[in-house]
């Protein structure tokens, strides 16, 4: 979604909680982001990725565990 500052907001809770990763915005208009810490802040993330910031329409997300690559801090793409 364009235009709510998903990223923007992501990334100032993701950083908050202390976790690391990224999330860019995609040319078909998802929103992707890495997220590596501990579990518990991860999905506080994840549960506010399925509301977003207000104006954003979250239609669905995907959630899968990758083995951590060890990133240190967290950017937006």
């Amino acid at each position: 979604m364009q235009g709510v500052f998903f990223r923007a907001e992501l990334c100032d809770r993701a950083r908050s909680l202390g976790l690391a990763g990224w999330v860019r915005n995609n040319a078909d208009g998802t929103v992707e982001t890495v997220l590596e810490g501990p579990w518990d802040r991860i999905e506080s993330v994840v549960s506010w990725c399925r509301r977003g910031p207000r104006g954003a329409v979250v239609a669905a997300i995907d959630v899968s565990r990758e083995v951590p690559a060890g990133m240190t801090s967290f950017e937006i793409r």
